[in-house]
C-alpha cells in the first residue's frame, strides 16, 4: 500500500469514526407539567407527601414497557428532575387549582406539620408503553394532620393517557 493509499484510508476512516458520533441521537429532558396556580387567600391548609413510587421507574432515564415481561431504559430520554420530587409538587399544583382559596405545599421534613390536612400518595404503577399511552396508578389518602389515627378520606386513581406515535401523548384520560 502506498503512502498516498493508506494517508486517503486513514482519512476514510476517520470522516467515519467521526460520522459515527455525529449520528447519536441527542439527550432530551422531560419535566411534569402543573396548572398555574392562582394567588388566593386561604381557608385551610395542605400538606403533599410524601410520595412513593416504584423502584424501577424511580431513575432519570424514562423506563418504557416494551413486552409484557420486558421494559426497555432509553438513555436519551430523561426527566429533567426526579419523580419522587416532581410527583408531589404537580399533584400540589392541582390540588391548589382545584380547591381554590387554600395554601398547598409539598410535604418535606420539619416542614408541613402545620397543614390542617396531610395527602399522601403511593404510586403503585407508573408504566409508558411507546405508541400506546403512559398509564399512572395510584393509592392515596388525605388525614386530618393532627390526628395521626384514621383517614378522612383515600381512594385509587387511575391515569391513562393515550400515546401519539413515537413524540409523545396526548389528551389525558381517567378511568
Amino acid at each position: 500500500m502506498t503512502h498516498d493509499s493508506r494517508l486517503i484510508a486513514t482519512f476514510v476512516l476517520v470522516v467515519s469514526m467521526l460520522a459515527g458520533c455525529a449520528s447519536s441521537p441527542p439527550t432530551r429532558f422531560y419535566m411534569l407539567s402543573a396548572p398555574e396556580q392562582p394567588a388566593a387567600k386561604a381557608v385551610y391548609s395542605v400538606a403533599v407527601g410524601p410520595v412513593t413510587v416504584p423502584e424501577i421507574v424511580d431513575r432519570p432515564q424514562f423506563v418504557l414497557r416494551s413486552a409484557a415481561n420486558e421494559v426497555t431504559i432509553t438513555e436519551q430520554t430523561r426527566w429533567a428532575g426526579s419523580l419522587q420530587n416532581e410527583i408531589p409538587r404537580v399533584i400540589a399544583a392541582n390540588l391548589a387549582q382545584s380547591l381554590g382559596d387554600t395554601q398547598v405545599w409539598v410535604y418535606s421534613k420539619g416542614a408541613g406539620s402545620e397543614a390542617d390536612y396531610r395527602v399522601t400518595v403511593d404510586i403503585q404503577r407508573f408504566e409508558s408503553v411507546l405508541g400506546q399511552a403512559a398509564t399512572v396508578e395510584a393509592q392515596w389518602t388525605v388525614r386530618v394532620a393532627k390526628d395521626k389515627t384514621g383517614a378522612l378520606r383515600s381512594g385509587r386513581s387511575v391515569v391513562r393517557e393515550p400515546a401519539q406515535g413515537n413524540q409523545g401523548f396526548g389528551k389525558r384520560h381517567a378511568q
